[in-house]
Parts: structure tokens; sequence; C-alpha cells
């Protein structure tokens, strides 16, 4: 494994195993304040919020920076979550 796939914390990180995460560790209302998408607002759901943001970038791109903040907070260390 190389220096840069043990240092990025999406690798072998699926979208939906990110989506999983935050909302356990976040819940949707809270997601939703800190992520002003539909998706986690109006009656959300892992596979509506996967079908959005895998057709939306930008919203991709803002979920993985949350991802990506929040395992630095908690070096790294989730809980299993069974996809």
């Amino acid at each position: 494994m190389s220096d840069g796939a043990k240092q990025d914390v999406m690798h072998g990180v699926t979208l939906k195993i990110v989506v999983t995460r935050l909302v356990d560790a976040y819940g949707w209302d809270e997601l939703g304040e800190r992520i002003r998408i539909n998706c986690f607002t109006s009656d959300p759901s892992v596979s509506s919020s996967l079908k959005f943001l895998r057709r939306t970038p930008w919203a991709r791109e803002k979920v993985e920076n949350l991802y990506r903040i929040t395992a630095k907070n908690n070096g790294n260390t989730w809980p299993d979550t069974h996809c």
C-alpha cells in the first residue's frame, strides 16, 4: 500500500459507507444543517442520498469533505457499519 493510500481516509470507502457513517455520527437533522441539500432534509434515506450524490459532484465533494473532517476529528475510528 502506498503512503498516499495510508493517509487518505477515503481509500477503499464507498459512498454508501460515507453516508451511513455520517448519518450514524450526526443523524439526518444535523447532517442536513451541516450540508444543506434536500436529500438530507426532505424525507431522507441512504438510497435517495446516494442517487443524488452520484449525479451531483459539488454535493458529493461537500459530503466527502465532511467525512474527512469527521474522520480526522475522531482519529479515523468509526464503528462497524454493515452496508
